[in-house]
């Protein structure tokens, strides 16, 4: 049995050769005394095109065939007269494998995407997604390649953990309790007698446990899914996404930036490399213009500034914000957009003020500010954020009574200042946000095979 994908690749070698294929109707155009059908079968983008003609085994079943339709095809795999494929198959023999009704959802037509979102166990089979999902595939890929080649360790943090990293109680919980017959202590649920013995939560990051890892290894990544329960409808929020979240030991924020550049320029390299039919149809039918933003990401020197300087390029624009740039404060994306046009390129950010970023981050000298960077690019905005992390035992314990951060949850993680710390950092990138960014679909629900947000847990 042949798969398209070896057909397409290997053409030379099965020309005017009799093939064996199977596979799915996405089309199916009949005339009087021969037809068209538009076969898939999943192994690479590009559709195969069956010809068949009254000789075919028993014509008028197969003329019947319904889109959708799993089919077994045995004919010619030959050079194509026509326009549109530069191949074809002429067929002798067609089976149907498993029929489809008529009323089947993903017919040939334009579908919008809500519409898909309420197919999702369908949408696999449109263009669009077809495209999505294998650029997603290969992404993964390409991030594994990256770290790996490089001899980093490729931990498999817990999803299951005490600690809420970001103290934001931004975290699902995890209970074996009837809560018809919960147990109390002082007026408070007793957590003592649940599963773990304390308070435990579904995952909002690797980092800590990361860290531990890379006091060990030097240089390891975790790529895995993350849970938030934040209610936000936005394009861009999920409440389970996938992270990408490298921790560097003996690595400064001047290293941890070269890092995160050098990879997502060897990251869009590799797909750009590897999925050059399914770019080209997100550039025609998606973003115009995205391969060519693409390679501009590859081939510029990203900038670096700090979040001071940001401001101040900021508050110089000749324009009305929505949301005026303010010393001390978060920037939006307006200002994001604009820094990146300013630039005509990717920006790291850098040194942000401690009041508004994440305890664990290093200290700067000033007192105000952590040695933290955001990357916003040209038309997503962030798509990384990381730290050099604080590797001072008694600034970090300082740091967390400022900001109320329970200290016995991540007493453990204290202890890695205590036991031969170093100087180390680490970032982290939302996997569906560079989805996002490769292919120019704009909400984070058609990146995700089955997206978890605010009021949708189908399928």
């Amino acid at each position: 049995m042949m798969k398209v994908k070896e057909l397409f690749s290997q053409a030379s070698d099965y020309l005017d050769q009799e093939v064996t294929i199977s596979g799915w109707i996405r089309n199916h155009r009949k005339q009087k005394d021969f037809g068209f059908i538009d076969f898939v079968d999943g192994t690479c983008f590009p559709s195969l095109q069956i010809v068949y003609d009254t000789s075919v085994v028993d014509f008028e079943g197969v003329q019947k065939l319904h889109i959708g339709s799993s089919i077994c095809v045995r004919g010619k795999f030959v050079s194509s007269v026509g326009k549109g494929q530069n191949y074809e198959v002429q067929a002798t023999e067609i089976t149907l494998l498993g029929d489809c009704p008529e009323d089947y959802p993903m017919q040939p037509k334009r579908h919008s995407n809500e519409f898909l979102r309420s197919q999702a166990y369908l949408r696999p089979r449109v263009n669009l997604f077809r495209a999505v999902f294998r650029i997603r595939s290969v992404a993964a890929m390409a991030i594994h390649t990256y770290f790996q080649d490089r001899g980093y360790l490729y931990v498999h943090t817990p999803l299951i953990t005490t600690t809420d990293c970001e103290g934001s109680d931004q975290m699902f919980k995890i209970t074996t309790f009837d809560f018809d017959r919960l147990p109390m202590k002082d007026g408070h649920v007793d957590f003592s007698k649940d599963l773990f013995g304390k308070k435990a939560y579904v995952t909002g990051t690797g980092q800590l446990h990361g860290e531990a890892f890379a006091m060990a290894f030097r240089d390891i990544y975790t790529f895995g899914p993350t849970f938030r329960t934040e209610k936000s409808n936005t394009k861009t929020h999920a409440n389970e996404f996938w992270m990408i979240e490298p921790e560097m030991a003996f690595c400064d924020l001047n290293g941890l930036m070269d890092i995160e550049e050098e990879m997502l320029k060897f990251v869009i390299s590799y797909v750009m490399e590897r999925c050059k039919e399914e770019l080209q149809f997100c550039d025609q039918f998606v973003e115009n213009g995205l391969l060519k933003k693409l390679q501009q990401v590859v081939d510029t020197k990203f900038i670096r500034i700090t979040h001071e300087e940001a401001i101040q390029i900021l508050k110089d624009a000749k324009i009305t914000w929505e949301f005026s740039p303010e010393f001390g404060e978060d920037i939006q994306k307006e200002h994001e957009k604009y820094l990146t046009e300013y630039f005509h390129g990717p920006v790291f950010i850098t040194n942000w003020p401690k009041d508004i970023k994440a305890w664990y981050m290093k200290l700067n000298p000033d007192g105000k500010t952590v040695a933290a960077v955001d990357l916003e690019v040209p038309g997503a905005g962030e798509l990384m954020g990381g730290s050099q992390r604080e590797e001072d035992y008694e600034k970090l314990v300082t740091r967390m009574k400022e900001m109320g951060i329970d200290r016995e949850p991540v007493e453990w993680f204290l202890n890695l200042r205590k036991y031969g710390t170093c100087v180390h950092s680490g970032f982290g990138m939302g996997f569906e946000r560079l989805i996002i960014y490769l292919t120019g679909v704009t909400n984070i629900r058609d990146v995700i095979p089955f997206p978890r947000t605010p009021g949708n847990c189908d399928f």
